[in-house]
């Protein structure tokens, strides 16, 4: 015992004359001896450690291996009872530099746990269940960096991340199912783009591939927002300020808006813009997604597709031509009523993640916090498990 430096080391020795078999029980020569030592958990708020003398034994075919002890799991510098307290601190702790701080730990220390803890988590995880799932992408690093992401709609938990936007990086979410569950996946939900439609339908040929709503909603709010502001700056050449500052109003719903702020968007909304009219196509297309079947909603939407075509609003015809080809996704929502909702809210903790750490440079490590934190993985050691 140190009392100055707060710190408790025992030394375990093994009894004499052990011995070390195979499994197949053959009894195996002791090749030499390695000094390890492992973090304890805190005795009465003293730091402990446990230090061996571990021996290194020679198997039959002449490659060595140092002998597992039993309370810590192969090449670990913690006890598997320590790994376990880390791994509750983290989850609970509001950045991994505050849990490092009460677990008086290094970055890199708890960096490793956590990297141990998802393998664990990844190894026992069960695929039983899986029937409805959501692709999405997020930004990485800077420019045009990607993760792409593949979650468990029912469970709210992700299930991978890979490097990538592509048809490719979609292929290697879908890869991390095995192919006996990918099989049972009775619906994806996912944007518009190709890569993911093509991964989908290559490795999960029979998934219904939902289009996602509210990647729907964001194209026609895209549209709705061109037409603004090349109105905009028209009128604003003739002196008529009237769209100045009001890009929110035309985004927002209304009924998120206070009393004074309908009241004006409203007289607003009734003049006689261009803004306007591409704003009544956008809230238009929400009665879609209230259709009681599919044949209802193929007949509200080519009524509402005649209407956009005629409308003389570029952005908002571009759109409806694109829904137009992505019809059939569109109307897979009726047999199957997801959206990526849920990956939209695992979204706004991954920013979370990255905001805390201020960045990654590394994919790698910023996959394993994703999934330590939003993977609902059993992380736990096996003594503990036990």
């Amino acid at each position: 015992m140190d009392v100055g430096a707060k710190k408790v080391e025992l030394e375990v020795e093994c009894e004499e004359k052990t011995a070390w078999a195979s499994g197949a029980g053959e009894r195996l020569h002791i090749q030499d001896w390695e000094r390890r030592s492992w973090r304890h958990l805190d005795t009465m708020q003293f730091e402990t450690r446990i230090n061996a003398m571990v021996p290194r034994v020679k198997y039959p075919d002449g490659h060595t291996e140092t002998v597992k002890v039993p309370w810590a799991e192969v090449r670990s510098r913690w006890t598997e009872l320590f790994e376990c307290l880390a791994i509750e601190v983290l989850l609970a702790a509001r950045s991994v530099s505050q849990a490092c701080e009460l677990l008086r730990i290094d970055w890199s220390s708890a960096q490793r746990i956590m990297e141990k803890a998802v393998e664990r988590g990844l190894c026992r995880r069960s695929h039983e269940g899986i029937t409805r799932v959501g692709l999405d992408e997020k930004s990485f690093g800077r420019g045009q960096d990607y993760i792409s992401i593949l979650s468990d709609l029912d469970a709210s938990r992700v299930l991978e991340v890979t490097l990538g936007n592509d048809t490719e990086s979609g292929r290697r979410l879908w890869q991390s199912i095995p192919q006996e569950q990918r099989e049972q996946v009775e619906a994806a939900a996912m944007d518009m783009s190709a890569g993911f439609a093509a991964a989908t339908r290559f490795e999960a040929p029979g998934a219904a591939i939902v289009y996602d709503k509210y990647h729907v909603s964001a194209k026609l709010n895209e549209a709705l927002n061109a037409v603004r502001k090349k109105e905009h700056r028209q009128l604003s050449e003739q002196g008529d300020e009237r769209l100045k500052g009001s890009r929110q109003l035309w985004l927002y719903d209304p009924v998120n808006l206070d009393d004074a702020r309908q009241q004006s968007f409203a007289e607003l909304a009734a003049e006689n813009l261009k803004t306007s009219r591409a704003w009544m196509h956008k809230e238009n297309f929400r009665e879609f997604w209230a259709q009681q079947s599919r044949w209802q909603g193929e007949g509200y939407f080519k009524r509402w597709y005649g209407g956009a075509i005629r409308s003389r609003l570029l952005p908002i015809k571009k759109v409806a031509k694109s829904l137009k080809e992505h019809l059939d996704g569109l109307l897979a929502y009726f047999g199957h009523r997801i959206t990526n909702a849920a990956t939209e809210a695992l979204n706004g903790r991954i920013a979370a993640i990255k905001t805390n750490a201020r960045g990654f440079r590394s994919f790698e490590h910023y996959r394993t916090r994703i999934l330590f934190f939003l993977g609902k993985l059993d992380m736990r050691t096996a003594v503990v498990q036990a």
